[in-house]
């Protein structure tokens, strides 16, 4: 063989060999993909590999409409005090609302849930008769809030725990007993006072048995069960999460505690029962509190309720252990604010009261 013919056969040979080369690439590659990938439905990161594409992927999104905003209504009408176990929060009297609530409003505020905290000397009795005290701080803010802000949502939490002088959430038997009948009576009246006051929801978090037909029946009676919204609190639970909240509103039982009346901790089958029950009796929106240890109550109440809103209850307790591991560094306020958030949404609530609603109303319009 000539030199020629030699060069050009190893050239034919190297190309060859090339081709054969990149085409057994080229399968590998195909193959090693399937291989990895399997059935194509498996491949997901795309669907989320954006940002915007990552908020797609919830069910719900946190808006500024499903926020309930809690004020504590004090009747010292120029008090405005720093309550310390319950960060940012503050009591304040009639006169300090307007101020605070206006700006809170141009940003995006559109409902608040009011409770009342009498501290005058003799406030407190055994029927907690100043709950629906005209001139007391609960049915006074509602009318000044109607007035200032026509466009705001309030509701009227509904108890007597932060005006009787047990701090008890109705009226007790002389064994110290709850006293269920006359606690209904008591706890209706005062909503129908709430509502005829102005208020748009009336909510009672009291837990005695058959109060929300016993307050629909007297909407009823009254003519304006037509708009008067009533949330309940169905399933609200007894435990260690609630102390900032009665450090706030000085609601602290005096002896005993509630467990016989506000569910067990345990106790999934008696929240379905709750549920089921306050539905029945005539409830418009359904409230699961505490919210993020009960986040399969949340998701009991949409199942139980498919048609119905259902609320949750960010608790002062959560509300305070954020801030606390926060401020200790364990990790961003604002990313485990949301992230709490978003899983009391992914669980089936489409309305939350939160005390982080003032920096939601930042955070979403950024």
């Amino acid at each position: 063989m000539s030199f020629s013919s030699l060069v050009s056969d190893l050239t034919f040979r190297d190309s060859d060999m090339s081709q054969i080369s990149r085409s057994r690439s080229y399968a590998s590659t195909s193959a090693t993909s399937v291989s990895i990938a399997g059935d194509i439905s498996s491949q997901l990161h795309g669907g989320y590999s954006h940002p915007l594409a990552r908020s797609w992927q919830a069910e719900r999104q946190l808006t500024k409409s499903m926020l309930i905003y809690p004020l504590f209504i004090s009747d010292q009408p120029d008090e405005e005090t720093l309550i310390p176990s319950l960060p940012n929060q503050y009591r304040r009297g009639i006169n300090k609302i307007v101020p605070f609530v206006e700006p809170l409003v141009h940003k995006g505020l559109k409902s608040v849930i009011l409770f009342g905290v009498p501290l005058a000397p003799g406030s407190k009795d055994a029927l907690g008769t100043a709950a629906d005290d005209p001139q007391g701080p609960v049915i006074q803010a509602i009318r000044l809030l109607r007035a200032r802000f026509p466009q705001l949502f309030i509701t009227a939490d509904v108890c007597l725990c932060e005006y009787t002088s047990h701090g008890h959430c109705g009226i007790l038997r002389e064994d110290g007993s709850l006293n269920n009948q006359l606690s209904v009576d008591r706890i209706s009246d005062v909503a129908i006072s709430y509502a005829n006051a102005g208020a748009h929801c009336v909510a009672p978090s009291d837990m005695n048995d058959g109060r929300i037909r016993a307050i629909k029946l007297k909407l009823i009676e009254a003519g304006i069960a037509h708009k008067i919204v009533l949330m309940s609190y169905s399933a609200k639970f007894s435990g260690c999460l609630y102390g900032p909240f009665r450090d706030a509103a000085g609601s602290c039982p005096s002896f005993g505690d509630r467990k016989c009346y506000q569910l067990p901790p345990g106790g999934r089958g008696l929240a379905r029962r709750a549920i089921a029950r306050d539905i029945q009796e005539g409830a418009d929106i359904i409230m699961v509190k505490p919210a993020s240890s009960y986040l399969d109550i949340i998701s009991d109440a949409k199942n139980i309720g498919k048609d119905m809103p259902i609320a949750a209850y960010q608790v002062s307790g959560e509300f305070a252990m954020i801030h606390a591991a926060a401020k200790a560094g364990v990790f961003n306020l604002k990313t485990m604010a949301f992230e709490t958030m978003e899983g009391i949404l992914r669980a089936g609530a489409t309305i939350v009261v939160s005390y982080f609603t003032p920096e939601f109303l930042e955070w979403l319009s950024c």
